[in-house]
């Protein structure tokens, strides 16, 4: 499960971007980690990790006021070191 990071409202310039022009975000922090079923395709995560997701993977639910995503491990495309 992952708490998706939402992307800048407004560019490096000051242009600020309206909903419509935003694109879907595609990194998250892990909030929680399940067994997986393809152990050799997947990037390992821990709870903290910054992560990379495909676009349109997963499933969104609501789960005590926020927005969380559902992954596939084999959806993480990287794990992201600050």
């Amino acid at each position: 499960m992952v708490k998706v990071l939402e992307e800048e409202t407004t560019t490096p310039s000051g242009i600020v971007l309206p909903e419509t022009a935003k694109e879907k975000p595609q990194q998250g922090i892990v909030v929680a980690v399940g067994e997986s079923l393809y152990e050799e395709e997947s990037i390992p995560v821990e709870v903290g990790d910054k992560v990379m997701f495909a676009k349109f993977s997963g499933t969104e639910i609501k789960l005590e006021g926020e927005d969380p995503l559902i992954l596939e491990s084999t959806d993480i495309l990287a794990r992201i070191k600050d």
